[in-house]
């Protein structure tokens, strides 16, 4: 599996990611007037932007044949 996300891609899905799960835990917490279903949709949505990020590689990226992560000079990424 080669990495298919940069370094820039990576600092925004983490932000994005620590953004919807911190309001999907203040919704739960009751903070946001949101419905439980808006929550679990941002919790499920921080776990997979984190995890993105923390591989390097997105599968949707892969079928749409999208790559941010610049080759280096030695060929390997």
């Amino acid at each position: 599996m080669d990495q298919n996300v940069g370094i820039t891609d990576k600092r925004v899905r983490t932000a994005l990611g620590a953004i919807f799960g911190t309001v999907s835990l203040a919704t739960l917490a009751g903070f946001f007037p949101l419905s439980g279903i808006a929550a679990l949709v941002l919790g499920v949505a921080a776990l997979l932007m984190l995890g993105t990020a923390a591989t390097g590689f997105c599968g949707l990226y892969a079928l749409l044949g999208v790559d941010t992560c610049p080759a280096s000079a030695g060929g390997s990424r």
